[in-house]
């Protein structure tokens, strides 16, 4: 046990780096090309943290370890919003643009209920798969399409300076920061399910909280570095983007290469409590235009409420 908690450590030493230096490479990038932060918040850091999610869903399916693919991605979602922005909000309130609480928030919370609704069947299958994947090049081409930043052009602004090596240090830091969240969130879930494993965890509930929390880690490394860095439009965008990349990419990848069943216990409380997080969410953010102290309490209250209740399920 004292070797799988060592590895844990230095796995959640590797999140912690890795996302520093993502976040650094990424808002450095921004700034050089005029992106509005929140882009690359929402598609190149969330598509790097939703990786592990990518991975250990799609190997769990094809090893016929349906209840951890789809709990990890359901509890990921939740573990995202209630303890990755909760915390966030609890080193630094949290703002949300008007956009951002306008358009890729309720457009969150529709993939989230497209996903609920197309899992009633209690089966993911290939026409599924499409559907989600076809939400997430929507998604993609909107992001290509709103990159450019509007206050590029303030007289006041100073052109963002760019050079050949300062490019180069940016990419080096992404990929390097890519890499480390990579092996770090292999280590921390690994040896994650190791542990829950001899303390006799069900698989579901391995699923919904131990390799949730396990892959959500780079989130939670990512956005609260962000928010403590004032970089809170990356912080929103990489917790709004890492959902649509879970549901859309990782559930339509799934779907289309291994269709699975899914427990239709997970109707009755994870699902439900997924969507109405999400919608949380969005109210606030449309409302309040951020999540501070009192309201990131909240969600860490919801999300200790949910594994509780997960658990005796």
């Amino acid at each position: 046990m004292l070797i799988q908690l060592l590895i844990l450590a230095a796995g959640l030493a590797l999140l912690y780096i890795g996302s520093t230096v993502l976040v650094e490479g990424a808002a450095s990038t921004a700034i050089m090309f005029a992106i509005r932060p929140v882009i690359v918040g929402l598609t190149i850091v969330s598509l790097a943290t939703s990786a592990p999610e990518l991975l250990v869903s799609l190997v769990a399916a094809i090893k016929g370890s349906g209840g951890i693919s789809i709990g990890n991605i359901i509890g990921s979602n939740v573990i995202n919003i209630t303890l990755v922005l909760g915390i966030s909000a609890l080193l630094k309130p949290v703002s949300v643009k008007k956009q951002v609480a306008r358009i890729e928030i309720p457009y969150m919370i529709l993939v989230s209920l497209v996903f609920w609704i197309l899992c009633l069947d209690s089966d993911l299958g290939r026409t599924d798969g499409i559907i989600l994947l076809l939400l997430l090049l929507v998604f993609l081409v909107y992001g290509i399409l709103t990159a450019k930043d509007n206050n590029k052009g303030c007289p006041d602004t100073p052109s963002p300076v760019r050079s050949g090596k300062k490019i180069l240090k940016n990419g080096i830091y992404i990929v390097l920061g890519i890499i480390m969240l990579g092996v770090g969130a292999d280590f921390v879930v690994t040896e994650a399910i190791v542990i829950a494993n001899k303390i006799g965890l069900s698989q579901t509930f391995i699923g919904i909280s131990v390799v949730a929390l396990g892959t959500s880690l780079p989130e939670l490394a990512t956005s609260a570095v962000a928010a403590a860095r004032n970089e809170s439009d990356i912080s929103v965008g990489n917790v709004v983007g890492s959902n649509l990349f879970n549901i859309c990419l990782v559930m339509g990848t799934v779907g289309m290469f291994n269709p699975m069943a899914i427990n239709p216990e997970l109707h009755s409380f994870q699902f439900p409590f997924m969507l109405f997080i999400t919608v949380l969410l969005g109210s606030v953010a449309f409302l309040g235009r951020g999540v501070n102290k009192k309201t990131g309490t909240l969600f860490i209250a919801l999300f200790f409420i949910y594994i509780v209740v997960s658990y005796f399920r």
